[in-house]
């Protein structure tokens, strides 16, 4: 049986193509790098136990997630809604 509406199987697909960045981002590179090192601090601080330096790893950490996220919300990550392009923008 053939479709009389050609746009009838098309419902599900996005309002238009996603960025093509695949998430290479400052606020992404930014928020990796710092988990990444506070991490390595951290795991450092384990094998040479010293509590307060694990403490400043996570604390390096906390921060990476807290400058990634402002970097976002300064339009510097991904785009929330690929149909406008602005971030923040919810469907």
């Amino acid at each position: 049986m053939t479709e009389t509406n050609p746009a009838a199987g098309r419902d599900h697909l996005p309002p238009s193509a996603p960025p093509t960045n695949h998430g290479n981002t400052t606020a992404a590179w930014v928020t990796v790098l710092l988990v990444v090192l506070g991490g390595l601090v951290a795991a450092v601080a384990m094998v040479i136990p010293s509590v307060p330096v694990v403490w400043v790893g996570v604390g390096i950490v906390v921060a990476g997630l807290v400058a990634g996220r402002v970097l976002k919300m300064l339009g510097l990550g991904q785009p929330s809604s690929p149909a406008d392009g602005t971030p923040g923008a919810s469907h």
